[in-house]
């Protein structure tokens, strides 16, 4: 009975978040449902199960859900993202629309933009860009998830995004874990995107197909869409509904100015992870007050609020004069935090009060026990996880949260380098979380204004296959080199 509860409240949540339904209720009543089959007490995995590990994850990473929400609306409100946006568009030119999405939706998402704020200047911009070359409008989801959801989000060493944040803790590795590997996958998922969309183009140019329906983004609709808000705070750490909240600046930064603060968080957090953080004395984390932990622990964190600082010091003090309503900005940031990450906390819950049940030891031994070793272990938890749940920051922490320290013990005993785990893990957790009802790709969908039946079989292609490619590559050098 107590696997059949697993089961039946894993349907209840993902059915009726499909639908709509805030997660924040759905999931403690999911959870509530299967520790009733399990016949264990309810009130005592609700308050003390559900909450203490929903707890847990907002003290470890809101932080960072709070910087990365504000850091985006002030790089939206400013200018910025539309400045960068802008000059992809003019040194590429129409003649290469998809390289030119895809490549202003790295070069932001990599430097700390969430990519729900890209989502929103990319789509128009892409419309514009899609027309004049021709190129059929139903692939611009595409591009646009290439760019933003793919090897910047998981495989870039020391992305600041919060899905290569997650494991830090877990296993006391840096944003730049892996760095070698990393590369090796942002190479392979940034190669076979191109490829397929290019060959993707070329066949619809053959049929004969233009560029569609010439109908403006609807961006504002996708903004104000409650059941998108629903689905769309799950996948990411920004509220969708605040994108329009704030004062946008009337000019737009030079580029280099727009590009300044997306070059300091990278370089801040390298500076931090690999020279700063290194030569502290932290020897007093281990007190009882400071939760008796370790820099190994909370040094990753660490280094990427510093950097999301940084750059939103730099970005506020390039655009004092041109942010016309500041206080609604950074309100609007702020608030575009606390959504996202309850959202992820309550799926965290979740998860917590499932590995308590006496039936998880089942799952957890059939994890374990399947054939290519712990590598792949892991990788199939994250990505059965992140499918299920629909959310890459979910499924990551509800698969370490309950598997990472055997993990550990087992890197301990072969001598597998966290580094690899984590490399592994955040890939593999960026992979199936694309299925139809992630909250990025309706979201995505709805601010293109296409549909799953016209642009998701592509979205697959370069987000689903062309992961699950690097995932491969990475597990297989990884096991054959060990990490670098």
């Amino acid at each position: 009975m107590g696997l059949l509860g697993i089961l039946v409240g894993l349907g209840l949540l993902i059915a009726f978040a499909f639908r709509g339904w805030s997660v924040l209720l759905l999931a403690p009543i999911a959870a509530l449902v299967a520790a009733a089959f399990a016949g264990e007490p309810l009130l005592a995995h609700w308050t003390q199960t559900f909450m203490g590990s929903a707890a847990r994850f907002v003290a470890q990473f809101f932080p960072l859900f709070l910087l990365g929400a504000l850091f985006g609306k002030i790089m939206d409100d400013s200018g910025s993202v539309t400045a960068i946006a802008n000059f992809m568009t003019e040194k590429l030119g129409a003649e290469r629309a998809v390289l030119a999405v895809v490549l202003a939706g790295a070069f932001v998402t990599y430097g700390g933009v969430s990519l729900f704020v890209a989502f929103f200047v990319l789509a128009p911009m892409g419309l514009a860009l899609f027309r004049a070359a021709g190129v059929p409008r139903r692939l611009m989801p595409a591009a646009i998830a290439l760019g933003t959801s793919t090897f910047t989000m998981s495989a870039l060493p020391g992305t600041p995004s919060i899905q290569n944040a997650i494991p830090m803790p877990f296993f006391g590795t840096t944003p730049f874990a892996a760095p070698g590997l990393g590369i090796l996958a942002s190479a392979i998922m940034l190669g076979f995107g191109l490829w397929w969309l290019r060959y993707a183009e070329a066949k619809a140019r053959r049929a004969g197909e233009g560029f569609g329906a010439d109908e403006p983004a609807p961006v504002d609709a996708a903004a104000e869409d409650p059941l998108v808000r629903e689905r769309a705070t799950t996948a990411r750490e920004f509220d969708p509904a605040e994108i329009h909240n704030g004062v946008h600046a009337y000019t737009n930064p030079p580029i280099v100015l727009a590009a300044l603060p997306l070059i300091v968080v990278v370089a801040v957090n390298l500076v931090m992870s690999m020279a700063v953080l290194p030569n502290l004395d932290t020897a007093y984390l281990a007190e009882p007050r400071w939760g008796e932990t370790s820099l190994a622990a909370v040094g990753g964190v660490w280094s990427v609020a510093v950097a999301l600082t940084a750059a939103i010091l730099t970005a506020l003090a390039i655009n004092w004069r041109r942010l016309p309503g500041l206080r609604a900005t950074i309100d609007a940031g702020a608030n575009a935090s606390v959504l996202p990450v309850f959202s992820v906390a309550s799926l965290v819950g979740f998860g917590a009060v499932v590995a308590a049940l006496p039936a998880f030891e089942l799952v957890r031994e059939w994890v374990l026990g399947i054939e290519g070793g712990p590598l792949v272990s892991l990788a199939v938890a994250t990505n059965i996880l992140a499918a299920l749940t629909g959310s890459a920051s979910g499924g990551l922490t509800i698969a370490l949260d309950a598997l990472g320290p055997t993990f550990m013990q087992i890197a301990s005993q072969t001598g597998l380098d966290p580094a690899l785990m984590h490399r592994v893990a955040v890939i593999g957790s960026g992979t199936l979380d694309s299925l139809p009802h992630n909250g990025a790709v309706v979201t995505l969908l709805a601010v293109c204004g296409t549909t799953h039946r016209e642009s998701y079989f592509d979205i697959v292609m370069v987000g689903i296959v062309g992961a699950i490619v690097a995932l491969v590559a990475v597990i297989v050098v990884g096991s054959a080199v060990g990490s670098f």
